[in-house]
């Protein structure tokens, strides 16, 4: 043995060796846990999956927060409504499973009775109601007609050239009720060209703005035209875009041009002198599976998703939060808002769209192009509109232990 080196002994070398293994199963091991983090931090799960409630939550009512439970019908049916499109008048085109019509939401910590349509006709006597934003809004405002319908059958007074603007009066009741089309809330020029579209993030859209004062209760709400490709306009110079390859161009993002628009849009409510109640309506999920609407997407589903089944598109979950995040700073600032949270449960709701049924009895073997993001009427998006008439009739009114 060299001199200055003794030999370890056997016993105090398998030590060293079980510390040097433990050391390195450590390591590894918070490697792994940073890894997960990350991942977490970076990809969110996109179910928005929403734990059932505990007692604490039994005085507490979130009307966004439930199950859909198979209850009752419908309150009106395709028949007996004549503001339905026809794209989204699915059994008159032909859909033969009516299952969907079938489901109810249920809140956890409330109950919502149905609509009594004559009270809240009665409450909205002399008022005025604008909804603001694209086809979606459309959809919905499409289903508050017909829900009106069983008191009152709206009159139609106004369209414009396009007919994407239109404005009803119920006169016996003397309300207003105005759908305004603003596809991307500020200024753009997709009225000349839905291709390379240019907006300008720091003007609103006047086709709203210029009304706004005539209404006392705004709902408004962005959607899938901030996915198209998009160049973002700020002080008149080209600052980035979105979906643009080719055009060295700055990508910056649907989620910059949506929350710089909800931005503005915040900003113009906090200096108008007229101050009606604006209703955010949240993120509407599309159901497309097996590819999106221009690569073959279907929606072919009959039931509704249980909870935490179906992972959403990431870039919905993304424009939801950009949605909540500008929603809690304008209430910070002192807003008059509302959320009418439908991101939820619309995405249980995958049965709910027309599919191949946007046009009259479609050949299924010729595999048309489906329509995974409009809603058939009847169905899910009445319940928007139930929650909607719950939060202007005021919430209390709905509220009941469990």
């Amino acid at each position: 043995m060299a001199e200055g080196k003794q030999e370890m002994p056997r016993e105090d070398q398998g030590t060293a060796r079980r510390k040097s293994f433990y050391g390195f199963l450590l390591g590894i091991l918070g490697s792994a846990f940073l890894l997960a983090l990350a991942f977490q931090l970076l990809f969110p799960r996109a179910t928005d999956a929403r734990p059932a409630p505990t007692e604490d939550d039994a005085n507490r009512c979130d009307l966004f927060s439930g199950e859909w439970k198979k209850d009752s019908s419908p309150a009106y049916s395709n028949s007996s409504c004549k503001f339905i499109s026809s794209p989204q008048d699915c059994l008159t085109n032909g859909r033969l499973n009516t299952d969907y019509l079938s489901w109810r939401w249920k809140p956890y910590g409330c109950k919502i009775p149905p609509t009594d349509t004559r009270k809240f006709s009665n409450s909205m006597r002399g008022k005025s109601i604008a909804f603001i934003g694209d086809s979606i809004l459309r959809n919905q405002m499409e289903s508050l007609l017909c829900i009106l319908s069983k008191v009152e059958e709206a009159v139609l007074v106004y369209h414009d050239e396009t007919y994407q603007s239109k404005t009803w009066y119920l006169p016996s009741h003397n309300i207003t009720l105005g759908l305004i089309w603003a596809p991307f809330l500020v200024n753009s020029t997709e009225a000349k060209s839905k291709k390379d579209i240019q907006i300008y993030l720091d003007v609103l859209d006047p086709v709203w703005t210029s009304q706004y004062q005539n209404y006392d209760y705004i709902m408004l709400s962005g959607g899938q035209w901030f996915l198209k490709e998009t160049t973002f306009w700020e002080n008149n110079t080209i600052v980035g875009c979105h979906y643009c390859p080719g055009k060295g161009l700055k990508e910056l993002g649907m989620d910059y041009s949506y929350r710089r628009a909800l931005r503005l849009i915040f900003h113009f409510l906090s200096a108008a002198d007229h101050k009606p109640l604006v209703v955010l309506r949240t993120w509407t999920p599309s159901h497309f599976e097996y590819g999106q609407w221009y690569s073959g997407g279907i929606c072919n589903r009959t039931k509704p998703f249980n909870e935490g089944e179906y992972n959403a598109d990431p870039v919905d979950a993304v424009m939801r939060n950009v949605e909540l995040e500008e929603f809690q700073e304008g209430l910070v600032n002192g807003l008059n808002l509302s959320l009418l949270d439908i991101y939820h449960l619309s995405l249980l709701r995958p049965d709910g769209h027309p599919g191949p049924y946007r046009k009259y009895h479609p050949d299924i073997s010729k595999k048309p192009q489906e329509d995974c993001l409009h809603w058939c009427l009847p169905g899910p998006i009445d319940t928007w509109n139930e929650l909607l008439i719950a939060i202007l009739m005021g919430e209390e009114e709905l509220r009941s232990s469990l």
